[in-house]
């Protein structure tokens, strides 16, 4: 399907599609397998017998005059926490948990608060209705305290009934948004093209019911931050670069964003790759769509994209481009024990390239936005940077 506007000549993809055919030459070796460990979403009366069992269980307790307790796998340690290369981050089969007892002082008020969220979600999953995590949060707004507590214990609950989030009809307010070559339906039937132009389209809510998707795009390009997501848009980059998908989840990513980019890469197989600052907290973030994070772990299978790669900004790009030292910003402490962090990682044995430009940053003890571009010229990111990576695959 054809698209406007009209990018670069067919052959400045050259890199771009024999990146792409290798891709699909992996995902062809692996069709059919289904990894071990993977979550599907599961049906209403799957959710519905799960928290059945669980309220029978704590019955069963008083029954006999023992204290009933929600028993949590521990989200928080990497002791559960297996690489698998294909997957990312994930929970180990026996990892290790919690109690959260209702006798306790110190947990009686969070037994309180899973057995109230799980009431709603019941009520939800019976009814065939969604709530966002917000609405959740207001209904009672005294009682939970704060959105975190609501947003942490939703989490518990999918993990401890071992279905995906989305299962349970509960909803994330999105943050992201998207621009470029792309159209599809939402669920209630409303048809959304996005554009290339300086407006772009915020990140459904609903991923799991979005369909009819249809794109030619090149490649999907995540962007840090939503500054150089609106520049890009600003210089034409979208436009000039067609046809092509931009995202951005405005720095850390939220869920709706991290299943958007989950979808594409399933629905389209076309490059993926990152934009961010070259420093902890950009590669952090960039972890994060490829392999997942500790504390959803155990929904990774659905979340993550291990195929994204690195386009910039690169520490050797810093370095090769002359860019002066007062345009560099020193590491804190907290840069360098995040940067630790970081190389400690299982996945970071299986990328050696990324690993030399995280010692590369380490050595110099310098971190640079991509904003220090400008110092080339105002529009170099969208004009050179960008495309020469895109066109002779600078990418790691």
């Amino acid at each position: 399907m054809a698209f406007a506007p009209v990018g670069p000549e067919a052959s400045f993809f050259d890199a771009l599609d024999r990146h792409r055919a290798s891709l699909l030459a992996v995902v062809k070796r692996g069709a059919g397998e289904s990894p071990p460990g993977a979550t599907r979403a599961a049906s209403s009366s799957e959710v519905l017998t799960a928290i059945e069992n669980i309220i029978q269980d704590i019955i069963k307790s008083l029954a006999r005059n023992e204290v009933p307790v929600f028993t949590i796998d521990n989200r928080s340690s990497w002791e559960n926490i297996m690489f698998e290369d294909s997957v990312g981050l994930q929970m180990i089969p026996q990892c290790t948990t919690r109690k959260v007892k209702s006798d306790s002082p110190k947990s009686v008020k969070k037994f309180a608060l899973i057995l109230k969220i799980l009431s709603m979600i019941y009520k939800l999953v019976q009814s065939n209705t969604y709530a966002t995590k917000r609405d959740i949060y207001y209904t009672d707004s005294q009682f939970f305290g704060n959105q975190a507590a609501v947003d942490n214990i939703i989490d518990d609950i999918s993990c401890m009934l071992k279905v995906p989030r989305r299962s349970l009809h509960v909803l994330s307010t999105s943050k992201g948004l998207i621009a470029g070559n792309l159209r599809y339906m939402e669920e209630d039937g409303t048809r959304v093209q996005c554009t290339c132009n300086a407006t772009a389209t915020a990140v459904p809510s609903n991923i799991q019911g979005i369909r009819n998707l249809i794109t030619d795009a090149k490649f999907l390009l995540i962007v840090e931050k939503d500054a150089t997501f609106q520049r890009l848009l600003d210089d034409n980059f979208c436009s000039r670069m067609s046809p092509c998908i931009m995202v951005t989840g405005k720095g850390i990513p939220d869920l709706n964003t991290r299943l958007l980019v989950k979808k594409l890469w399933d629905t389209f197989h076309i490059p993926v790759f990152t934009l961010v600052d070259a420093d902890p907290h950009g590669i952090e973030i960039m972890c994060i769509y490829k392999y997942g994070s500790m504390s959803m772990s155990f929904e990774a299978h659905s979340l993550t994209v291990p195929t994204i790669r690195w386009l910039g900004l690169l520490p050797s790009d810093i370095k090769r481009l002359n860019i002066p030292k007062d345009s560099l910003i020193p590491l804190t402490k907290h840069d360098q024990v995040k940067l630790d962090s970081i190389l400690r990682r299982p996945y970071i044995t299986y990328q050696p390239f990324w690993r030399k430009e995280m010692e590369m940053m380490a050595d110099s003890k310098m971190k640079a936005e991509i904003q220090a571009l400008t110092f080339l010229s105002s529009d170099y990111l969208s004009r050179v940077y960008l495309p020469n990576k895109l066109r002779f695959g600078g990418w790691i």
